[in-house]
C-alpha cells in the first residue's frame, strides 16, 4: 500500500520551461490545463500544432493533456515527437519528455518500453531521483508481470495434462466397453425352441434313469407268496 500511496507523487509530470515565445493557443491551453480542463487544453494544443507542426512545446503539452485523459497511446506518440524535436543543447527538457513517455508506457502496462524510456531520461539527466524511482518501480512491475505469465503458463500446462489424462481414461473405458460388448456378441445364442428341446431331452433322460432304477429295485426284492386257508 505504501508504494501505491506515494506513486502518484512520483509520477507527476516534468513540465519544461523552454526559452521561446509561446503562441496564444499554447498559453490558453496551459491555462485550461492548470484548471483541470484537459480536453479543452488538448484542443488548444492541437491548434498550436496546426500553426507550428514542429513545436516541441506543443507536442509535449499535448502529450500531457492526453495522458490526463488516459489516452496513453496518443500521449506516447506526442512525447516521442517532443523528444525528437527538442534541441540537443537542452538535455534536461529532452529528459523530461522521456520521463513522461515512461509514465505513459507504465500506465499502459508496457513495462519493457517504460524501462527503456526511463533509462534514456536518466542518461540525459542522471541526477533525477524521481526518474530513478520510476525506473525501479517499472522493473518491479515487469518482474511481477513475468511471474504471473509463468504461473498462468504452468496452470495452462496442468490443465492440458489433466485434459489429456481424462481423455486417456475415457478412451480406456470405451475400449473396455467395446471388449465386453464383443465378448457378449461372441457367446453362442440359443433360440427359444432349442432351449425347450434341450429341457425336454433332459426330462426324458431323467425319466429313463428313474425307470431303470425302479427296475433294479424290483429285481432285488423277495417274492411273497400268500397261502389260502
Amino acid at each position: 500500500m505504501k508504494n501505491y500511496l506515494i506513486l502518484p507523487l512520483l509520477l507527476l509530470f516534468w513540465i519544461p520551461s523552454v526559452a521561446q515565445k509561446e503562441n496564444s493557443f499554447i498559453r490558453q491551453g496551459n491555462r485550461q490545463y492548470n484548471d483541470g480542463k484537459f480536453k479543452e487544453a488538448e484542443i488548444d494544443y492541437r491548434k498550436a500544432l496546426e500553426r507550428t507542426p514542429s513545436s516541441a512545446r506543443g507536442a509535449f503539452n499535448l502529450g500531457n493533456a492526453l495522458y490526463r485523459q488516459e489516452n496513453y497511446e496518443d500521449a506516447e506518440r506526442n512525447f516521442i515527437n517532443a523528444a525528437g524535436q527538442i534541441n540537443a543543447s537542452d538535455p534536461a527538457t529532452r529528459a523530461g519528455a522521456f520521463h513522461n513517455l515512461g509514465n505513459a508506457y507504465l500506465k499502459a502496462e508496457k513495462y519493457n518500453e517504460s524501462i527503456q524510456a526511463f533509462r534514456q531520461a536518466l542518461r540525459l539527466n542522471p541526477s533525477d531521483d524521481e526518474t530513478r524511482y520510476n525506473l525501479a518501480y517499472a522493473m518491479r512491475k515487469l518482474s511481477e508481470q513475468q511471474q504471473q505469465q509463468q504461473q498462468k503458463g504452468d496452470n495452462d500446462r496442468k490443465d492440458d495434462n489433466k485434459d489429456q489424462k481424462d481423455q486417456q481414461n475415457s478412451n480406456e473405458n470405451q475400449e473396455q466397453q467395446d471388449q465386453q460388448q464383443q465378448q457378449q456378441q461372441q457367446k453362442p445364442q440359443i433360440s427359444k425352441q432349442d432351449a425347450e428341446r434341450m429341457l425336454q431331452a433332459l426330462k426324458n433322460d431323467e425319466q429313463k434313469t428313474l425307470d431303470k432304477v425302479n427296475q433294479q429295485k424290483a429285481k432285488a426284492s423277495p417274492v411273497q407268496v400268500e397261502k389260502d386257508w
